[in-house]
């Protein structure tokens, strides 16, 4: 199997080092993180396999995610990553937190040491700016604070939220990154925690079975949501990612909205034309976890009802349990699919410039 002209990973999981963060913090928020509120906590579903891969580590025994030389050492360099996307684990918490502005604060910090003391180490990372629900005021002022840095490629939130994400107390945050040209992306978690509503219609879930399982439903409420309220019509050129959701409930969703949408439409007279066709004009999706059917044709079957040429991109997720490395993601690639997905669609996104060898 060839290797691509470039690797792109969009879903890369490193952890702060939280005395770093704190220098970036004022007192009293200083003396609070460094006493361990990091956020609004977790649901504590049981997870057997830990978070993180428990070989992720140095010859010594240091995780890997948190330094910028070991990730790049042990990991981009391995497989000849390009750039890598920056996805902070252990700080996301925040962005469901009620306490405004110490969660605000906190990811400042956050968001402060990574542009500084990551982006610094290699030029292949790329920082996102992470913000909170509890005020969106202060979600918008951080993106304007950091939106023009030149190497910060997008806004990242969580798939638990207050309310469906299409609501229009969202919006300033959009029209931030608009005014950067940044897309916006949802990575998964914090359901239930903090202000962030359940997820499932059904309520809150047992185990991490079942939450894992059911990711994909909180995508599809948020997506629904972000189509039907118009955000895209209000927001012509912003581009949304889902990370880490998967990709094979989408076309079957597709086609229940353009069907009822069809029937329904006076209810939304803003949206003049076929939902499915919005989505595939302003939705990306990442690989990781790809979905792996006993039958891998019929997940071939999955990328040929939705546009994934221009929709799909790599994401490694590492160093997660259930991570995927860039040769495993292409073996489920048609050859066709395998440039655009490993780096073109990323590219593009994310508005990077390509090396000279990259027609």
């Amino acid at each position: 199997m060839p290797k691509p002209k470039m690797i792109i990973d969009t879903d890369l999981h490193p952890v702060p080092i939280h005395e770093q963060v704190a220098e970036y913090l004022e007192e009293p928020w200083r003396t609070r993180y460094l006493r361990g509120d990091h956020g609004a906590g977790h649901p504590n579903l049981y997870n057997p396999n830990g978070v993180m891969k428990s070989d992720a580590v140095t010859e010594d025994g240091r995780r890997i995610e948190r330094s910028p030389e070991t990730m790049a050492s042990h990991f981009l360099d391995v497989y000849d990553i390009d750039y890598a996307v920056l996805n902070p684990m252990e700080s996301m918490e925040h962005c469901v937190s009620p306490d405004a502005h110490y969660s605000a604060a906190a990811l400042t910090a956050v968001n402060t040491h990574f542009v500084e003391d990551w982006l610094p180490v290699d030029e292949r990372y790329l920082a996102s700016i992470m913000v909170a629900f509890s005020n969106i005021e202060l979600a918008a002022q951080e993106i304007h604070r950091l939106g023009a840095h030149p190497r910060v490629c997008q806004v990242l939130m969580v798939s638990g939220s207050p309310f469906p994400l299409g609501h229009s107390y969202f919006h300033p945050i959009y029209e931030a990154a608009v005014e950067y040209d940044l897309p916006v992306a949802i990575h998964p978690g914090l359901e239930g925690v903090g202000i962030a509503g359940s997820g499932g219609t059904a309520g809150f879930v047992a185990n991490y079975l079942e939450w894992h399982t059911l990711l994909a439903t909180s995508y599809m409420t948020q997506l629904v949501s972000l189509v039907v309220e118009g955000v895209f019509q209000k927001f012509p050129t912003l581009k949304y990612v889902f990370v880490e959701g998967g990709v094979a409930w989408l076309p079957a969703l597709m086609w229940r909205l353009d069907k009822n949408w069809k029937a329904l439409r006076s209810t939304t007279p803003w949206l003049t034309r076929r939902p499915s066709e919005i989505i595939q004009d302003h939705i990306a999706l990442t690989t990781q976890p790809i979905e792996e059917p006993e039958d891998d044709r019929h997940f071939q079957q999955v990328l040929e009802m939705f546009d994934a040429e221009k929709m799909l991109m790599f994401s490694s997720d590492y160093p997660h349990w259930d991570g995927d490395t860039p040769d495993f993601a292409m073996r489920h690639l048609r050859p066709e699919l395998r440039e655009a997905v490993m780096y073109r669609n990323a590219l593009d996104v994310f508005k990077l410039k390509a090396p000279s060898h990259v027609g």
